[in-house]
């Protein structure tokens, strides 16, 4: 059976890391589709930006600043979403932390920043988060992932484990909210023209990041949405990410020495 496309419009989302990159721009466009908005991000005053520019045109956005790996800022987003909209309908877990170098020269506590943004934090707002999606309407719960989610490489060793974990959980949850009529949408994309490198935790390395080029963080929160609306599982967001992982799975000894090779 064919289901219809997801309709957005007078949903109640909540959007993590929405001062900048892709929570910005999905933020943007979300609300243009008459998605009324709550956006969380430590940086203040670049939330009071977004929510003025988007309540300009128009839309319907609650700014909430505090840092996610916090239980007491989950919680309060939860709570607010729920006092100002009535209940939740959208998770959008996007923030995100990153940092570059080697993996023998890093400290132990390196690796434990990383997983607490991109894993810890996304697993327990996800779980405050279900009773309420469990009473919402068409609900969906949309983690922002990785190409490297896939397929690891090197100099960036706790941001792909990370991922992977993320990986890992999106699939179980997927099918376990299955008979809650819960979605969960997997998005993985490449390297993004946002402010991710220069706000990593640490970069021991000379590279340029960005180099070979970037999808800008409006594609990729275009690409989102719409698989949000067709109701798509998972998306693996270039052409480049995919043959990766297409090479991953089919011929991993190509993968491991194109990887070692040029990844570092």
């Amino acid at each position: 059976m064919i289901m219809p496309k997801r309709q957005l419009k007078n949903s109640r989302a909540i959007i993590t890391g929405a001062s900048g990159g892709i929570g910005w721009q999905l933020a943007e466009q979300l609300s243009r589709q008459g998605v009324k908005l709550i956006v969380n991000a430590r940086r203040t005053e670049l939330l009071d930006e977004l929510t003025a520019k988007i309540r300009a045109a128009g839309g319907c956005c609650i700014p909430y600043s505090g840092d996610i790996t916090d239980p007491a800022t989950r919680e309060a987003l939860i709570a607010r979403c729920r006092e100002e909209y009535g209940g939740l309908d959208i998770l959008i877990n996007n923030a995100g932390v990153g940092a570059m170098g080697r993996f023998e020269e890093a400290t132990t506590d390196r690796m434990r920043k990383i997983f607490e943004v991109n894993f810890f934090s996304v697993a327990e707002l996800t779980r405050l988060a279900i009773p309420e999606l469990k009473q919402g309407t068409d609900s969906l719960v949309v983690n922002i992932s990785s190409v490297l989610g896939h397929r690891a490489a090197p100099l960036k060793s706790e941001y792909c484990a990370s991922k992977f974990a993320l990986h890992g959980l999106s699939d179980s949850l997927r099918a376990e909210l299955v008979p809650n009529g819960i979605e969960l949408l997997l998005v993985s994309p490449s390297t993004t023209d946002s402010d991710f490198f220069k706000h990593s935790i640490e970069d021991t390395t000379d590279r340029d990041w960005k180099k070979g080029g970037a999808m800008p963080a409006k594609k990729v929160a275009a690409k989102t949405i719409r698989a949000m609306i067709k109701r798509r599982h998972e998306i693996i967001l270039t052409f480049g990410g995919r043959i990766i992982v297409w090479l991953d799975r089919v011929l991993p000894g190509i993968a491991n020495k194109l990887v070692a090779r040029f990844g570092q």
